[in-house]
């Protein structure tokens, strides 16, 4: 029956997938090619399907393959959590923790976090997964997450850390050759950093700056640390997160206090970790670090 089939026959598939061949999906889990090739050929015996082609470029899936993928997927997630958490369960705080966070947060706000936390913990490992994908904390492709819209699903618990303001900002010499605007429509004569394809808030925020647009941008990028880059480099003007402008001597406000731009952040984990301690630590770590980035005087007071 499929349902008894052996997790390393899917793990395999994964990995021919993933890599392409079966020579780089033995390389990348560390096994060898006739132990790879074995699997694909009892998965596809069992499951009486072909799931992939032979090719001069390699192994060429099948849409029967592409069809089993997201729950090969979501079967390696889990059971990478099953690890985690078997790793978490020593007595006290050790053992694995996955935090995920967007591209900005995670390279430019959390470091410091997480390097105090190890300080006061060094048995804990930390896995930090950073994409402006929202991981599914459901099953566990994360064991917390930093978000910047507020979670629908009701097995998580959320806590909010509150809202951060987003201004327009340019380096102090590219204002220096090209000069300040003093209004949204000066903007056109500038140079302006922004995305390339429009996700909901991009949206959302077009509505309420007409002049951000992707016509309007002679840069663009949908990497946020890209365009965080090309702000500080003195490229042009782009949006940044106001804290970050305000420690960075660089950048100066253009526009201030015009841009109508905050993002909601929560922190967020599975019910099922409230009692693991190092799952616990870690969220109370993130609350308290972030708490003390987007308000030193608030955080400072509790």
């Amino acid at each position: 029956m499929t349902n008894d089939i052996n997790w390393e026959l899917y793990r395999s598939f994964l990995s021919v997938l993933q890599e392409g061949s079966l020579s780089a999906a033995a390389r990348a889990l560390g096994s060898t090619q006739p132990t790879i090739g074995r699997h694909i050929e009892t998965l596809e015996n069992t499951l009486k399907l072909t799931l992939f082609i032979r090719s001069q470029g390699g192994l060429l899936p099948t849409d029967a393959a592409l069809a089993l993928k997201p729950h090969a997927e979501a079967m390696a997630s889990t059971a990478a959590a099953l690890a985690r958490a078997a790793a978490s369960q020593n007595e006290g705080v050790s053992g694995v923790v996955r935090i995920t966070a967007s591209e900005v947060i995670g390279v430019e706000v959390l470091p410091p976090i997480i390097a105090a936390l190890r300080n006061r913990h060094p048995a804990l490992q930390i896995e930090l997964m950073l994409s402006n994908r929202i991981q599914d904390l459901l099953h566990r492709e994360a064991d917390i997450a930093v978000r910047m819209v507020r979670p629908q699903q009701t097995q998580l618990i959320a806590r909010q850390i509150g809202k951060i303001a987003l201004g327009l900002y340019a380096s102090q010499d590219y204002i220096d050759r090209y000069g300040m605007p003093t209004t949204f429509d000066e903007l056109k004569h500038h140079a302006l950093i922004g995305f390339d394809q429009p996700t909901a808030f991009i949206r959302t925020a077009a509505k309420s700056i007409p002049q951000l647009t992707r016509e309007r941008f002679a840069l663009r990028s949908d990497n946020d640390l890209a365009q965080l880059a090309l702000i500080r480099a003195g490229a042009g003007i782009g949006v940044c997160q106001e804290r970050l402008a305000e420690a960075d001597p660089r950048l100066v406000a253009v526009l201030p206090g015009q841009i109508p731009l905050i993002l909601e952040t929560w922190i967020t984990m599975h019910e099922n970790l409230r009692q693991n301690p190092s799952c616990r630590a870690v969220f109370d770590a993130l609350v308290s670090g972030l708490q003390h980035y987007i308000d030193p005087a608030t955080a400072a007071d509790n």
